[in-house]
């Protein structure tokens, strides 16, 4: 079993890369295997909206340079995804945000990759923003039909530079729940999988307000 992180900031070894070790330990002292994939300091555009990823439905986005495609198959693969990031101005980072929007409209228009995966979002922000960050991301996890793991309380653990974060006692505790409450549902998802199937894809409805 494994689970996939994405590391949405520029810094490898920031925070948000500290946050997620702690979820990682209790997912590894679990027998799950976690893979941080550092995004955030790649050059990555957002997405042009050429729809080539609907039209060849191969699983890629158009623009092949980038490690966006070696992302969305080890996501695909993933039994897990957690997406982190640090704050910027009350949002996203930037580059995380082009990464977003590409890889999971390419998992959209290629039958839901995502769909039915453990998901969870995880915030690192020095004192403010986090909370609206924490719903942009839960934004991508909630359309892809994903089970959303929680914790005691939003996802978002507080500090300045880099390893700050572990003197955030209550943050620290927030991560290692998750990291728990991210093991057990997917065990439980492996272990009912012969027994309960997974609902049926549906096709989308899609609906204009324009008349």
């Amino acid at each position: 079993m494994r689970v996939v992180a994405i590391n949405g900031s520029p810094h490898k070894e920031g925070n948000t890369y500290h946050a997620l070790t702690m979820v990682g330990k209790q997912l590894e002292q679990n027998g799950i295997e976690l893979e941080i994939v550092h995004i955030g300091n790649k050059p990555i555009r957002g997405c042009s909206a050429c729809g080539m990823c609907f039209k060849n439905k191969d699983e890629k986005c158009a623009m092949k340079d980038d490690g966006v495609n070696d992302a969305i198959q080890k996501m695909k693969n993933a039994d897990g995804i957690i997406l982190a990031s640090p704050v910027y101005y009350a949002g996203i980072a930037g580059t995380m945000k082009c990464f977003l929007d590409r890889a999971f409209y390419v998992s959209g228009s290629n039958g839901g990759l995502f769909r039915n995966k453990i998901g969870a979002s995880v915030v690192a922000v020095r004192r403010t923003g986090g909370s609206f960050t924490f719903d942009n991301l839960n934004h991508y996890l909630l359309y892809s039909e994903m089970m959303i793991a929680s914790s005691n309380y939003w996802n978002i653990i507080h500090g300045r530079t880099p390893g700050e974060v572990h003197e955030d006692a209550e943050g620290v505790q927030i991560m290692e729940i998750l990291g728990k409450n991210i093991a057990w549902q997917i065990k439980m998802r492996e272990a009912t999988k012969d027994t309960i199937p997974a609902p049926t894809p549906t096709k989308k409805v899609m609906t204009s307000f324009i008349r």
